[in-house]
């Protein structure tokens, strides 16, 4: 097996169908399982802050601490930073990182966090050890990450099933895993880190306002965005099999009767003192 590489390419791109998905996430649907943990006073990093809108809730929650958001791409920092000033928050800030390499002390956060991130690194293990260096003693990793091949729909579509083999091998083509979700222990052991808490969450799309927001993102990223390039560009399909994906989605979100859940992994690792 090669060795995994260090960086890869971040398979969604920002097409405003990517950010679409990302603007919705907040801390409540996306880092439940950290909520409980968090005090007032804590210093917070966020990896792969992209838009900005759980980054802004995390700080929220800490009035009397500091979240520092962090992302490789400089253009969505502006509509990150965009979003925390329209909240008003003054304890929040943002910087371009590569979270192979942390440009920050050891022992420097309470919590560092990423939600939908490792399934896009080249080397998953080494993140982790960076975001493990990068907390203090008796502070959290917090690692939430989707798993693809979990990813479960109703009715049975035998268009969804070849959407999902594509953007399986087009990520992986692309240097990352997208079945991060149920890895991350594992990675995490790998990683050096001893405490920790695995545990797992959903996002449902079955109302008809769901189906059709989840399936119009779907069916808009598959046949405009980076993914999009990368699918083609890459030799997995062609312009018609990306059609016939997007058709898909939206014969799925166009059913009264449709559902659609995806897994999460989650982890909450807590350093050794």
């Amino acid at each position: 097996m090669p060795e995994p590489r260090e960086t890869a390419v971040y398979t969604h791109g920002h097409h405003e169908s990517v950010l679409r998905s990302h603007t919705w996430r907040t801390a409540a649907n996306s880092a439940a399982y950290l909520l409980p943990s968090l005090k007032p006073h804590m210093k917070i990093l966020d990896i792969g802050c992209g838009p900005g809108t759980i980054t802004a809730d995390l700080a929220g929650l800490v009035p009397d601490g500091q979240v520092t958001g962090v992302d490789r791409a400089p253009e969505i920092l502006e509509q990150a930073r965009a979003t925390a000033a329209g909240r008003g928050l003054a304890n929040v800030r943002f910087a371009v990182a590569d979270v192979h390499a942390l440009d920050y002390p050891d022992d420097t956060f309470c919590v560092v966090h990423a939600h939908q991130v490792l399934q896009h690194v080249g080397d998953p293990v080494r993140a982790l050890r960076e975001m493990k260096r990068v907390v203090r003693p008796g502070g959290l990793v917090a690692v939430r990450d989707a798993d693809y091949e979990a990813m479960t729909w109703y009715p049975a579509s035998e268009g969804l099933d070849a959407w999902l083999d594509l953007y399986r091998r087009v990520a992986r083509a692309n240097g990352g895993e997208p079945d991060a979700g149920r890895r991350l222990k594992s990675w995490a052991l790998r990683a050096g880190l001893t405490d920790i808490t695995a545990s797992s969450g959903t996002w449902t799309y079955a109302t008809a306002q769901e189906r059709a927001w989840w399936s119009g993102l779907w069916a808009d990223r598959t046949l405009a965005s980076t993914y999009a390039d990368r699918a083609v560009e890459g030799g997995h399909t062609d312009e018609a099999g990306l059609r016939r994906a997007a058709a898909a989605w939206r014969e799925w979100g166009a059913r009264e009767d449709g559902w659609f859940s995806v897994l999460h992994g989650e982890i909450l690792c807590r350093k050794e003192a």
